[in-house]
């Protein structure tokens, strides 16, 4: 497929290399190049949505209220996990509309490479701490972490013979598949407001090649695969955690009053503010409807299996509705790069957006998870204030260098950003210890 729907161009590298072992194509070394760094392997110690070690199992008994299936599993889904269900969605989906499934494998795994610890919570403390030196994204920190961070490949500078990162120095198309949002801080081209963004103005050169060709603003056709398999991902697994957990109760799906309030959060959150709620109430009762949908769920392994079949049920109409939509807007043969726009039908979006909701309510609005975020929001601030007083003490070897080489305060303040956010939950609080509580 890379001789066909791929030109030069797309599988082009920042620094020229030869392949170690011939025969391999240009996005299998890419996919490989993602799957074996550090920074993937750390993902198993950030948050997806519950904190790993939080919920009810965890505890070792059985509370007031509490029933016996709560303390079944203590290992909620992790940034890794996700990655990796989300890689998997993305690459029979992007197969089946023509794409080179390791182009959107890879850009499905590297997707949240550069989310810090603690989650999205973990990014609005960094963003308030790193707003005067360009603010922090997860999406940003991503490419900066492909393209300078990880350590894989390495250029010589001419001028001063110094060696300089190139990150993992995956192809072209690669870097443009995995930026789900193309333009830098404050750009958003239909929302001014919005926070997010996909590149800080020191990555701008090389983002600026990795997007030669493209259309200012536009996702090219693997990016928007990534991007629906990452909802589809986590909105049907968050959904099932939940479950799992016993947070979510099937039956209060049913509940006028409960019924409200999803539909609110749905509004508020996850569609537009002009969507009708009628709309999203109606796509609540299609799922509800259908054969497979788990009405209960007690924990047995019957009911495990159940709702693991929903799961399966959920994403297959979630893909299956864009694949055909797709295909019946562009027809058949290879969609790739900026030849196409993913069709995600507006049914199968309020579908989704209904099923965030629910998680949302139900798991992350619990009391005792905003308690937790409070207090990894003012973990991740003393430990900047820490590291800010002391670095280079505490920044580990590959920061301590850079720290050390950077040319002013701002510089200097981005690496320890970039330190911070290469941390896991737990690393986090044990260098938070270190360098708060040594007096």
């Amino acid at each position: 497929m890379e001789g066909t729907a791929y030109t030069p161009t797309d599988l082009e590298r920042w620094d020229t290399e030869p392949d170690k072992r011939p025969g391999r194509t240009a996005f299998q070394r890419d996919r490989a190049r993602v799957l074996h760094s550090g920074a993937l392997r750390r993902l198993a110690g950030k948050t997806q949505v519950v904190t790993p070690g939080s919920l009810p199992q965890a505890r070792g008994a059985v509370r007031a209220g509490e029933t016996p299936f709560q303390i079944w599993d203590s290992s909620p889904r992790t940034r890794l996990t996700h990655s990796l269900e989300c890689a998997q969605v993305g690459r029979e989906l992007g197969a089946a509309l023509g794409c080179d499934p390791d182009l959107v494998e890879t850009a499905c795994l590297a997707h949240d490479l550069g989310h810090p610890p603690f989650g999205h919570n973990g990014e609005l403390a960094l963003n308030d701490f790193a707003g005067d030196c360009g603010g922090f994204e997860g999406n940003a920190q991503s490419l900066r972490l492909l393209t300078r961070i990880e350590p894989k490949r390495f250029v010589t500078l001419r001028a001063t013979g110094e060696p300089v990162s190139v990150g993992l120095n995956l192809t072209r198309a690669a870097l443009d598949a995995a930026t789900k949002y193309p333009w830098p801080r404050g750009a958003h081209p239909t929302e001014p407001g919005s926070v997010k963004f996909g590149v800080y103005e020191d990555d701008l050169p090389v983002f600026a090649w990795a997007r030669l060709g493209a259309p200012a603003d536009r996702k090219c056709f693997e990016a928007q695969v990534m991007d629906w398999s990452d909802d589809v991902a986590y909105s049907v697994h968050d959904v099932e955690d939940g479950l799992h957990a016993g947070h979510i109760d099937p039956a209060v799906l049913t509940s006028g009053p409960e019924r409200d309030a999803i539909m609110a959060v749905a509004v508020g959150r996850y569609v537009p503010g002009d969507t009708d709620p009628a709309e999203l109430t109606d796509a609540l009762d299609g799922l509800l409807a259908q054969e497979w949908w788990p009405h209960g769920y007690d924990g047995t392994a019957v009911a495990q299996a159940r709702l693991k079949d929903a799961t399966s049920q959920l994403i297959g109409r979630f893909c299956l509705a864009a694949e055909s939509a797709t295909r019946a807007s562009y027809g058949a043969g290879p969609l790739t790069r900026y030849a196409a726009e993913l069709v995600v039908p507006h049914r199968a979006r309020l579908e989704c957006a209904v099923l965030k909701a629910v998680a949302d309510r139900y798991v992350m609005q619990r009391e005792e998870q905003e308690r937790l975020r409070i207090d990894q929001r003012i973990v991740l601030a003393e430990l900047a204030g820490a590291l800010t007083a002391r670095a280079p003490e505490g920044l580990d070897p590959q920061f301590r260098a850079l720290f050390d080489a950077a040319a002013s305060d701002r510089d200097r303040k981005r690496v320890i950003v970039d330190q911070i956010a290469s941390l896991t939950d737990t690393s986090a609080r044990s260098l938070h210890a270190r360098l708060t509580l040594r007096h």
